[in-house]
């Protein structure tokens, strides 16, 4: 739809022979705005209000919403919302998954209401990047890629044909294979377009900045490239990509100075470490922050996209970068257009997006570093802003220790005297053992009386070896944050040469791995010739995806695996990631440490985290003399020499040529073809769910609530970690029985994520968290209510209350405190929610983005009365609730609140109380979500809309 331009903005921009359309920011004046209104905007902000200027429409865009965005208060609390439209989506394949199965349930519907499906297709660009299916279970081999290539098609066979299929029945939208790179990585070296243009009929080519959302919270690393975008749930994704815009409010900014350059010895992860532990203490979330000042242009682009990365890690929306000459480089390096570099650079400038080190636009709040102070660092144990200098690592480990040992295991007066025995203080551990003595985790000689320590013999290999808490079980180069940077990634290399010319190997209960952002690093390692020393060390290929970091690390070394569990040791992973949250890594692993892969390598070597990199050696080079960390680490100049050497924009080139096509195992699978999808009912991973079973030609009135009865109470701060299905499938579990019944076995059962395409595993899952307490049941942890369809309400699981509620026809509904559904935006926390039957939650507080997904399902947000909560209004979770004023939205109204009626249980001690009311607040906060719910959800209402085109 063309915009209404209020503001009279639409102009043209010529670069070179082509002519393109624009609006043009400058435009907007008058109204009282000052004359600096627009040009003192952030970055972001004149990103925002271009994005409105173009999709004005009078209704949910209006003239005042542009306005709003130029006359920007940057002092005033969030309060303006806004109806932000993204250029584009981008998902990866657990969380895409679920939004293709959508879309092919629409096309049914679609047909069903007589409509045609080809109606059901992306309005804006779709790109899928399969990347987070790849679990690293073979390492250290010259076939470790090949095998966990063909293990991983072996375990998603159902899915990847599913894909295929929809690749080949949506227009625009588009499948990267597997072992191909890491979204992320995919969408700045060749999806993200930082310019956008898009035919508008009749010749005319309209330019505007390229914007995206996406099904993973590490979108936020196109921010790097000058790309406004974030991560977002799949329910949201999917509205984006049929052309319903994002509700958001408009958000404060937060504008970090940076100045000065990064002193050697100091990397890309040591300054986002540095700035995420700045940003967390700071506190950042739900706001943007920018970065601006003379040393973002000291700031190489990788670097950008590194800090970018971690947003989700300091808690902002975005962390973004403008657009300057380092911008333009990178685009060359590659491989986009020549056309698209000048069209890039002439819009930005153009439209005031152009970086001005000098310039100080308005800003909320600011921070500022000076990069040249910034030291090698890692984070852990458990969180990525939980920041920790190299120098200070050894004792830092020691006190965290503390916390991941059983009271009995620090029994260690006269451990110095047992391990004298066996390793006397002037024999140094290495490799291979010295005089013929056992190989450590640790260097035991300094160690303080009282340290907790127990120390376990293992036979690897035929060598007997000796680890003890912290050591480090797994070091893995991985994950998107890093493995596009080639600074920190030829540093790797180079360290790892410089360690294997010393004759220094990784320690053998070390499982160690290599799992690159894109093929374009493998290139470059090969012409740098780093390929054979990374392989000695242990860090061969393993795959091109989100390995460890998601968890996907693969079983530890068996003979190490036993022995951290009989003897219960605080071992450690050392990762190039992003989240190192507890449990997350490797359920042998108890603590977790984020590193550059330099040190990732360091630490291979060394094989404990109590070890000083500093001080300590890393082992003995070939005359047996001690080699220290200073001696490998390679120097700012041999890096840039190697890159230099090794990288150029050929490169890029050659492995974008054809990347949709995939290579022949992804071509070969046998795909099922038509506009609708032939859909196997005895598969476990990809089913039709009920969303649009039975669903009328227009929607039903809206009607009030009678009879529910409350599935779940919960407290303050319930995430959607605790309501979405995450993790690995228990056999004891309502979705373990499910897979068992199907005939699936326990090896076989995946995890959650895998599954995100089966709505029957996923409802079995929803509230199933082990930590979740729900306070109707109280002394059970985990996925357990009572179900008052039984004599007594037994305790039972909240799937199968459900089940039973449903067959009863009871309405239900959930109670909860204060910041509930906060944590990533999992459109599984609000679709489990709705397939339970749950029609109405109660919270004191909301996060934004679930709310919306609540109503997006067809869910009422509800919010107690002002400074009330269940306990303050005498509910214990056994009552009977009805909710009546509701239908006024029938009306086209949204009421203010509605009237809560508590009845007291039938069938227990206070059946015979009185009744009570409550005025609760109803939290659907803007006439689209009002349109979603009249018509039972989001997708039902897309679906109705596009019927009618």
């Amino acid at each position: 739809m063309a915009s209404q331009d209020s503001f009279g903005a639409k102009s043209t921009l010529e670069v070179g022979d082509e002519s393109y359309e624009i609006y043009r920011l400058d435009a907007v004046t008058g109204d009282g705005l000052p004359d600096d209104a627009v040009s003192s905007l952030p970055f972001s902000l004149k990103v925002l209000l271009e994005n409105l200027l173009r999709t004005e429409d009078g209704a949910d865009i209006t003239a005042n919403h542009v306005r709003a965005i130029a006359g920007w208060d940057a002092n005033a609390q969030p309060d303006q919302e806004i109806q932000f439209t993204p250029a584009r989506v981008i998902m990866q394949d657990f969380t895409g998954v679920p939004c293709v199965v959508d879309l092919a349930t629409m096309r049914e519907a679609m047909v069903d209401l007589g409509g045609d499906p080809s109606k059901i297709n992306p309005l804006a660009p779709a790109e899928m990047v399969i990347d987070h299916s790849v679990i690293a279970d073979v390492f250290g081999s010259a076939d470790a890629f090949a095998r966990n290539v063909e293990i991983e098609y072996e375990r998603n066979r159902e899915r990847y044909q599913f894909l295929r299929w929809g690749q080949g029945a949506f227009d625009d939208f588009k499948v990267v294979p597997p072992g191909t790179g890491i979204v992320h990585q995919v969408n700045i070296e060749h999806l993200a377009r930082v310019v956008m243009v898009r035919d508008a009929g009749d010749g005319v080519q309209v330019a505007y900045p390229d914007t995206c959302v996406g099904t993973d919270s590490h979108t936020t690393m196109v921010n790097g490239i000058g790309v406004v975008g974030w991560g977002v749930g799949g329910i949201e994704a999917e509205a984006a990509m049929l052309g319903q815009p994002v509700s958001m409010l408009i958000p404060r900014v937060v504008g970090f100075k940076l100045s000065g350059e990064l002193p050697e010895g100091s990397t890309a992860t040591d300054l986002v470490l540095t700035i995420t532990e700045m940003l967390r203490e700071h506190g950042v979330v739900g706001k943007f922050v920018e970065f601006y000042g003379e040393g973002v242009s000291a700031l190489p682009l990788a670097n950008r996209a590194t800090i970018g990365n971690m947003s989700p890690e300091f808690g902002s929306t975005i962390a973004v970068f403008p657009i300057d000459q380092q911008t333009i480089d990178y685009l060359r390096m590659t491989g986009r257009s020549e056309q698209q570099l000048a069209l890039v650079e002439a819009y930005a400038k153009e439209q005031g997006l152009w970086h001005d080190p000098q310039a100080e636009p308005r800003y909320s709040e600011r921070l500022e570093l000076d990069v040249s102070t910034v030291v090698p660092s890692l984070a852990g144990p458990k969180r990525p802003q939980d920041r920790v200098e190299v120098s200070v690592a050894k004792e830092s480990f020691r006190t965290a220790l503390k916390a991941y040992v059983d009271d009995d295991v620090a029994e260690t007066t006269g451990y110095d005297e047992a391990v004298e025995e066996s390793f006397p203080a002037s024999d140094s551990p290495s490799h291979e053992g010295g005089n013929g003595a056992p190989v450590h985790a640790s260097a035991p000689a300094d160690q303080p009386s009282g340290r907790p320590s127990r120390p376990t013999t293992i036979s690897l290999d035929g060598q007997d070896v000796e680890i003890d808490h912290g050591a480090v079980v797994i070091a893995a180069i991985t994950s998107c944050t890093n493995t596009s940077n080639p600074s920190v990634m030829i540093g790797a290399g180079l360290l790892a040469k410089k360690a294997v010319d010393k004759g220094l190997t990784r320690k053998p209960w070390v499982k160690t791995s290599l799992a690159p952002g894109s093929k374009v690093v493998s290139d470059y390692f090969e012409r740098a010739g780093l390929t054979p020393y990374l392989d000695k060390l242990g860090f061969n290929l393993v795959g091109y995806g989100c390995t460890t970091c998601i968890g996907n690390s693969g079983p530890l070394i068996p003979e190490v695996s036993a022995a951290v569990n009989e003897a219960d040791l605080a071992v450690v992973s050392v990762l190039s990631g992003n989240r190192n949250f507890e449990g997350r890594i490797n359920p042998d692993v108890k603590m977790n440490y984020l590193a550059s892969p330099p040190l990732v390598v360091a630490y291979a070597l060394a094989g404990s985290m109590d070890v000083d990199l500093f001080g300590d050696p890393l082992g003995q080079d070939q005359d047996g003399n001690d080699v220290f960390l200073k001696d490998i680490w390679p120097s700012p100049t041999e890096i840039e020499r190697v890159i230099g050497e090794s990288i150029n924009s050929t490169m890029f080139g050659e492995s974008y040529a054809d990347v949709f096509a995939g290579d022949e195992q992804w071509r070969s699978l046998e795909t099922p073809e038509g506009d609708t999808f032939a859909w196997d009912e005895s598969s476990t991973y990809v089913r039709k769910p009920p969303y649009f079973d039975g669903m009328p030609d227009e929607p039903e009135p809206v009607a009030d609530i009678t009879g529910a009865r409350i599935l779940l109470k919960l407290g303050d701060s319930v995430t959607t970690d605790h309501i979405s299905p995450a993790g690995a499938i228990k056999k004891d579990s309502p979705a373990g029985s499910y897979l068992a019944e199907h005939g699936v076995e326990q090896r076989d059962f995946n995890s959650y994520g895998s599954r995100r395409g089966n709505h029957e595993v996923m409802i079995r899952g929803t509230f199933a968290n082990i930590r979740l307490r729900n306070q109707i049941a109280p002394g059970t942890e985990g996925g357990f209510t009572r179900d008052f369809t039984q004599d007594d309400g037994p305790v039972a699981s909240v799937y199968d209350a459900s089940m039973n509620y449903q067959e009863a026809g009871t309405p239900l509904v959930v109670l909860a405190g204060k910041e509930y559904g906060s944590g990533s935006s999992r459109d599984w926390a609000a679709k489990g929610t709705a397939l339970l039957g749950v029609k109405a939650v109660i919270a004191e507080s909301y996060e934004r983005i679930h709310r919306s997904n609540l109503i997006g399902m067809g869910v009422l947000p509800l919010q107690f009365p002002e400074g009330k909560t269940a306990d303050d209004l005498g509910l214990n979770g056994a009552e009977v609730i009805s909710i009546s004023g509701v239908t006024a939205l029938n009306d086209g109204e949204t009421p203010k609140t509605v009237k809560v009626r508590v009845e007291p249980a039938p069938g227990t001690d206070q059946a015979h109380g009185e009744a009570s009311e409550f005025d609760a607040v109803v939290r659907i906060d803007t006439p689209g979500e009002a349109n979603y719910y009249r018509n039972g959800g989001i997708m039902q209402y897309v679906l109705r809309s596009l019927r009618g085109r």
